[in-house]
């Protein structure tokens, strides 16, 4: 999953928002720089992570575009599960997408001085270009893409996956639709949230 679905697994606790949003940008033992919420938060986020990468709904989505993009189609996978989960979103939360996200951009900015130097640069472009609800139009994932594509180290070709997207729309969905209710449930039952 990526930034809006950690964001929404999150819940309401401020300390697992913040922790989910800088997962990634935390590695070895920088996790004890941080009070025992943002740290669960972290682990949170590592758990969904493993979750997700182990399932075999969501292994169906990677295994279709393996061919094309290899290593980077998990990632790829997650960016279009996003997607629906913003196409999606009065499905699975009784508040509009533009509360939620503004309320998660403010929140993040308000704690601005605690994120690690790599989310601090990506905050406020993501604030400043609504990545979160971009999500939802092929137009705002394909900029998403295109700038993870011009970030990898080696050749991705991400900035082509809309189009593979498209083609198969309606398999990603299904898988998203039959997936996203487990990875709620299994954070219910395993984090409380």
């Amino acid at each position: 999953m990526n930034y809006l679905a950690h964001l929404f697994l999150a819940g309401e606790n401020e300390d697992l928002i913040i922790g989910n949003f800088i997962a990634d940008h935390i590695k070895g033992n920088k996790i004890e720089d941080y009070k025992p919420g943002i740290k669960r938060g972290i682990l949170m986020h590592r758990s969904i992570d493993d979750y997700t990468d182990s399932h075999e709904i969501v292994r169906r989505s990677i295994h279709r575009l393996r061919p094309s993009y290899s290593k980077y189609s998990g990632v790829i996978v997650d960016m279009f599960y996003d997607h629906f989960l913003a196409t999606e979103w009065n499905k699975y939360s009784k508040e509009s997408i533009e509360n939620f996200t503004k309320s998660r951009y403010d929140l993040l900015f308000r704690n601005f001085q605690i994120l690690p130097p790599r989310a601090q640069r990506i905050l406020p472009h993501m604030a400043r270009n609504n990545w979160l609800s971009a999500y939802a139009e092929f137009e705002g994932l394909q900029k998403a893409l295109t700038g993870m594509s011009h970030r990898t180290t080696f050749v991705s070709k991400m900035e082509h996956a809309v189009t593979d997207l498209k083609i198969s729309y309606k398999e990603y969905k299904t898988e998203f639709e039959e997936f996203f209710p487990e990875l709620c449930n299994f954070v219910a039952e395993k984090h409380g949230v």
